[in-house]
């Protein structure tokens, strides 16, 4: 018996060839991309407290007062911050300076609590020392004369006259007398170190006559610094009336010395330009202080008066003091 095999017709689909479960066609794979994770927005913080900033983003710290755009500081701000941030023509050291004029006015607007607003006093007192100070040693010139005969130098022996140290007949002095050095009525040890300064060739006496300038100069502005908390104990004890704290008293004399200090910058230019100016700057150096206290204690002018004169006799003697311990200084070491 013969087995007919019935052949697929055209229209029918041809039978699979392969065992198996049909397979579908398969297109292109996806392309998997990595999931980025969302980073939140950090709000902008203070560099210095770390303090959350509102947005805008303000130009200070509310918390600390810094800048918050932080960058590299042009030469002109990096001026400002080496002079204490506060030396440009809208700063508050000028507007300072101005009311610095009109006497008693500062310490006044200190009182009345506008801090901010100029430099503190003592920040004031310190800059224009440092100012005066340097206009002295920079601005003033100093040729010693040691007194040296040239005839006497040429053969060898110098008569040479220096007086060192002299309180008056029988007191302390100190020197030299042509080629004999003199100590009377003063420490070995002293004596001994005047020596060694004193009898060195004049060249060498110049040198050190010089550097004796400055160094005086550095003493003598440490003394007055020293001295005010001094001057303000006088003016504490003076005016006890005017129920002020003793801090208080120490604010005035802090702005009345930085007057005086900057008469001193003012009076080296001034003396060496012009003639006659010199009256005139110790006439305003004595009056300031009296229209100050009169507008900073509220006093009638007579008691005023009465104590700006006891005040300066007690200054007077402590300041004299203090300068005669400094020369002391200055010449011992």
């Amino acid at each position: 018996m013969t087995d007919v095999t019935e052949q697929p017709s055209g229209d029918e689909s041809p039978l699979p060839t392969t065992e198996g479960p049909p397979t579908q066609e398969q297109g292109p794979l996806p392309v998997t991309l990595p999931v980025l994770a969302s980073v939140p927005v950090q709000a902008h913080r203070c560099a210095n407290c770390q303090a959350s900033l509102p947005d805008p983003l303000p130009r200070y710290c509310g918390q600390c007062g810094q800048e918050t755009r932080l960058r590299p500081p042009t030469l002109l701000e990096f001026l400002q911050q080496f002079g204490g941030a506060y030396l440009s023509t809208e700063g508050a050291l000028w507007r300072t300076l101005a009311l610095l004029l009109w006497p008693g006015q500062l310490t006044l607007a200190y009182f009345a609590g506008r801090r901010r607003h100029y430099v503190l006093p003592l920040r004031l007192y310190l800059t224009i020392s440092v100012v005066a100070l340097m206009t002295l040693r920079f601005g003033t010139s100093f040729e010693p004369d040691v007194g040296v005969d040239e005839a006497s130098a040429l053969a060898g022996k110098p008569n040479v006259q220096i007086t060192a140290i002299d309180l008056g007949p029988g007191n302390w002095r100190a020197g030299i007398d042509g080629d004999r050095f003199f100590c009377e009525k003063l420490p070995e040890g002293m004596c001994a170190r005047l020596r060694t300064r004193l009898t060195s060739d004049p060249t060498q006496m110049k040198i050190q006559i010089q550097e004796a300038k400055n160094r005086f100069l550095g003493h003598t502005g440490t003394a007055m610094f020293v001295l005010l908390p001094l001057f303000a104990l006088w003016l504490k004890l003076l005016c006890w009336g005017s129920r002020r704290h003793y801090t208080e008293h120490l604010v005035f004399a802090l702005h009345l010395h930085a007057f005086w200090f900057a008469l001193v910058a003012l009076a080296v230019p001034l003396t060496r330009w012009t003639n006659g100016t010199g009256p005139v700057l110790g006439l305003l150096a004595m009056a300031y202080p009296l229209v100050a206290m009169n507008r900073v204690y509220a006093q009638r002018w007579w008691v005023t008066a009465m104590r700006a004169f006891a005040i300066a006799v007690l200054h007077g003697l402590t300041v004299g003091l203090a300068l005669g311990g400094v020369l002391l200084a200055t010449i011992l070491f």
